[in-house]
């Protein structure tokens, strides 16, 4: 049922509760995260069965060839988003992904299914540049962290799937994993990804860029989709309001003032330690690592493998239920403290594998591993993993949201492309204890970072936290710096 609007339309949507609705909209939006995390882990478990040998960085890329794509297809999706519509780019992103999915399952050769993977990874790149930008220009300020957060839930989601397809597969057919198997479980991506291109179809565009773009009959038929009645006036009043917050928006070199550089480089610097302290290394490489570990080197390939799996997939299943923490708390505890708090758990857990690899062995060493990575990646799933995307989709003014989110989603994938690329050479030169080490000292400085840089943006409409970076008094007093 639609409720009448009493102000201007953005007052009012940021000001209403969330219905079933918005809910609903924003799974739909991160269908994408959903594809993300599958296509990016799914590679874990068909690596030791990918016919082609590849070692070093040629393994490396086909783990983190996904990544690279992402890297363009992140940089791209912001100018097209901005001219053609956040909805436009969100349905081509899911017919890439289908077809890049299609094509890895059927590749014939080494090089097919490294191009696939970088396919997919343009698909990738562009929808996590563009769902969280959507998201926060409908979503309630009270609700904007929580409804922004679903799309790293449904990324964890997608990992965990990724690797419970993974273990059905290769667990029910172990006879087939050199031939059909693998290629089944990177093909399956192609099924979501096909009832997203589907439903997206249907998704209202976003009211702020339509708003922006001049469409004011599309605004009200957005925002009645949306559950609120908005008369021409309070559309114009909206719009007015915008133009009033985002200096010189006709110009984009004027739209890209000292506030919004300084935004970005907060944004870009948050993903880039998002990544570099290494949540990815046992999501991505799990099996590949963790099943030598956890069933023996005399143990046949499929055994090991299924092992591998197995513990990653308990790791996953950490994952998504620690989301859920960092869904329920991020708009109560605030952005900072909660971040904070997850690098500081990360510190803390990364040493404590690192010490069980490096000066245990036996049952010990695999329950301080086993015990050591879990708190790592729940505490990143808590504090750091949604706390990005929350921030890429709230800080920047509406005339350039799509090119800055996208901005800020290619230094998060090609951190994520350097990470995942160079940790073959990496572990062979200084162990994995070596690297989790590093990856603490990683940690370390991300909490300098924050605590530096970072101002609180909770509770704030996203026009307020523009002023805010500005530098500019908002309604309410200034969050700390």
């Amino acid at each position: 049922m639609t409720q009448p609007a009493t102000t201007d339309a953005l007052t009012t949507l940021d000001e209403r509760l969330p219905t079933s609705f918005y809910w609903q909209l924003t799974l739909l939006a991160t269908i994408g995260g959903f594809l993300f995390g599958y296509d990016t882990s799914n590679i874990g478990s068909a690596l030791n069965f990918v016919p082609y040998h590849l070692t070093g960085f040629a393994l490396g890329y086909l783990v983190s060839g996904a990544s690279l794509g992402a890297a363009v297809g992140a940089i791209c999706a912001g100018p097209v988003s901005d001219r053609f519509g956040r909805k436009y780019l969100l349905i081509v992103d899911a017919g890439i992904y289908a077809a890049g999915a299609i094509l890895s399952a059927v590749t014939p050769n080494a090089a097919v299914i490294l191009g696939a993977r970088t396919l997919i990874g343009l698909a990738i790149g562009a929808d996590s540049a563009i769902a969280t930008a959507y998201i926060a220009e409908y979503a309630p300020r009270r609700r904007r962290g929580a409804l922004s957060m679903l799309q790293q839930w449904m990324i964890t989601v997608g990992i965990l799937v990724a690797y419970l397809v993974a273990l059905a597969i290769f667990g029910l057919a172990p006879g087939m994993a050199h031939s059909v198997g693998w290629r089944l479980v990177l093909g399956l991506g192609a099924v979501p990804a096909i009832i997203g291109l589907v439903l997206r179809t249907v998704m209202p565009e976003s009211p702020r860029w339509l708003l922006r773009h001049g469409r004011y009959e599309d605004v009200r038929k957005a925002m009645a989709t949306l559950g609120t009645e908005v008369t021409m006036e309070q559309v114009r009043q909206a719009a007015a309001a915008i133009q009033r917050t985002e200096v010189a928006e006709e110009r984009r070199s004027r739209a890209w003032t000292p506030g919004v550089k300084r935004a970005l480089i907060v944004v870009c610097a948050f993903f880039f330690f998002q990544q570099v302290t290494g949540i990815n290394v046992p999501l991505y490489y799990g099996p590949h690592l963790l099943g030598p570990i956890f069933a023996g080197h005399s143990a046949s390939l499929v055994t090991t493998t299924v092992a591998g799996v197995e513990v990653t997939a308990i790791m996953t299943a950490v994952n998504v239920a620690s989301t859920f923490f960092g869904f329920r708390y991020i708009d109560r505890v605030g952005r900072r403290k909660i971040s904070i708090g997850g690098y500081t758990g990360m510190v803390v857990f990364a040493m404590l594998s690192a010490a069980g690899l490096a000066l245990t062995s036996g049952t010990v060493r695999l329950v301080i591993v086993m015990l050591g990575l879990d708190l790592f990646i729940a505490s990143f799933a808590v504090g750091v993993g949604g706390t990005g995307w929350t921030l890429q989709g709230e800080v920047f003014p509406t005339g350039v949201r799509g090119q800055a989110a996208a901005i800020g989603a290619t230094v998060d994938w090609l951190a994520n492309f350097l990470i995942i690329e160079t940790f073959p050479v990496w572990q062979s030169a200084i162990t994995l204890a070596g690297v989790l080490v590093c990856f603490a000292a990683l940690a370390v400085l991300a909490i300098v970072f924050i605590a530096r840089f970072l101002p609180e943006t909770k509770d704030r409409s996203v026009e307020e936290i523009i002023r805010l970076f500005e530098g500019k008094p908002a309604a309410r007093e200034a969050a700390p710096r």
